[in-house]
């Protein structure tokens, strides 16, 4: 299973610039006023060798009437009991403020690893300046650091994962598929897998979050033979009332990481809300199969236009990737729910794939030839040769004079010629352009 950062602090104190610098984006919008992060940003990070998920959080704020600011509280409570470890992140310039302690009084009772990473130090001074942090009495795991320019970063990293836990792995055998059935609590993952092991392993009602843990399910009839992974809604009925969204995707990261094809799971009866197009970019930020499964299909009035009408309300959501098998299906029913199985099978076959270099030359040169980048500065790009990387998932390197003259516009033209030849539906795929 993969490892969860979650990095936690009052506001304005560089959260959201070290997530930018931990996961290498500028995904988390980064300004001076107080409280500009209100929804949490997911992302990935690789350091030793070692990947793990990162969270930002919103400040904390205390004895605050703003209705944001206590959505951000719960939310930060959420984080610390479902991360592996916890940044707290202060502010070397503002000192210690009645909220860092309000933070590290909960933080002192939690039995993970806590991190201390003092913020804007960058200069000799203010090493000096942050040893009053001390004071806060979480130990000695306290780290200089500037988010902005990195320094001090590397060591806040190497310590981190070396407190990763050790996680005993379930004994499997190996080579066989997981398919994670995902999405937002009680759109009916739980009745799914019900119906297709044909017994109630998994407990069905009607409350958000009944299933606490995620479930591996050995699935071997009809000649197919993999995992089927339920995942986590919520661990406590507690914390239903406590921002139920946060914890489905928080829950959802691990079992994505650790899987081949995820059926991302919709409620028909709500259509596709945001948080469905939260954990689809998931799925495709991990490069992971994926197959969407419109459930409660039966309780729906139709028409003979219904199905292309949520196709079509689908794909504006989850644009510009629409190549993405779509499955009308009932659990109750079990209506379809043996073919959304068989489309999950053949996505897996599909991000196994291994494209002939020759034959994927034959048809991407003649198709550059037709349609060449367009030149930059009087430059043209010559591509020259295309092969298929060897990776877990599927990524094509085109070897070009002028690589870095090739934008967006043109990875997309080219990922779009390969779907069109080759079937990749359900996969994400990258695009490489290197110098010859």
């Amino acid at each position: 299973m993969s490892n969860i950062v979650a990095i936690v602090g009052r506001p304005n104190v560089g959260k959201s610039t070290l997530f930018n610098r931990l996961v290498e984006s500028r995904k988390a919008i980064v300004n001076e006023t107080a409280g500009v992060t209100r929804d949490r940003n997911y992302g990935k990070s690789l350091w030793n060798g070692i990947d793990f998920s990162v969270i930002d959080t919103g400040g904390y704020v205390i004895n605050s009437d703003d209705v944001f600011e206590e959505e951000i509280r719960k939310q930060v409570h959420i984080a610390i009991e479902e991360a592996d470890v916890i940044l707290f992140a202060v502010d070397v310039e503002g000192g210690i403020t009645d909220l860092d302690l309000a933070i590290a009084g909960i933080l002192r009772r939690v039995t993970k690893p806590v991190f201390l990473a003092v913020n804007k130090v960058d200069n000799n001074l203010r090493i000096l300046d942050a040893q009053e942090f001390y004071g806060l009495g979480l130990g000695d795991n306290l780290f200089c650091i500037s988010a902005m320019n990195g320094s001090g970063t590397g060591d806040l990293l190497d310590a981190v994962v070396a407190s990763f836990p050790h996680k005993e792995k379930v004994e499997e055998e190996e080579g066989i598929p997981h398919f994670a059935v995902v999405g937002r609590p009680n759109v009916g993952k739980s009745s799914f897998i019900n119906a297709l092991i044909g017994i109630d392993r998994n407990i069905v009602t009607d409350i958000a979050g009944t299933t606490r843990d995620a479930i591996n399910t050995r699935y071997n009839k009809y000649g197919h033979d993999f995992y089927l992974v339920d995942t986590a809604g919520l661990r406590k009925k507690a914390k239903v009332k406590e921002d139920v969204e946060f914890y489905s995707v928080l829950r959802s990261v691990r079992t994505i990481e650790d899987a081949d094809v995820c059926l991302l799971m919709i409620d028909a009866t709500r259509g596709v809300e945001s948080q469905d197009v939260s954990i689809f970019n998931l799925i495709l930020r991990n490069k992971k199969g994926v197959v969407i499964l419109v459930n409660k299909w039966d309780l729906l009035e139709k028409d003979n236009h219904s199905t292309n009408k949520f196709t079509e309300m689908i794909h504006e959501r989850i644009a510009p990737f629409v190549d993405v098998p779509i499955i009308f299906m009932s659990a109750l029913t079990k209506q379809r729910i043996f073919k959304a199985l068989e489309t999950a099978v053949e996505v897996y076959q599909n991000r196994q794939q291994k494209v002939k270099t020759s034959e994927l030359n034959d048809i991407l040169l003649e198709a550059i030839e037709k349609y060449p980048p367009p030149a930059i500065k009087g430059k043209y790009v010559k591509i020259k040769y295309v092969t298929q990387l060897p990776s877990p998932t599927p990524s094509f390197a085109l070897f070009a004079n002028l690589p870095q003259y090739v934008k967006e516009p043109y990875r997309r033209y080219i990922e779009n010629q390969i779907r069109e030849h080759f079937n990749f539906s359900g996969i994400p795929i990258q695009i490489f352009f290197r110098k010859k």
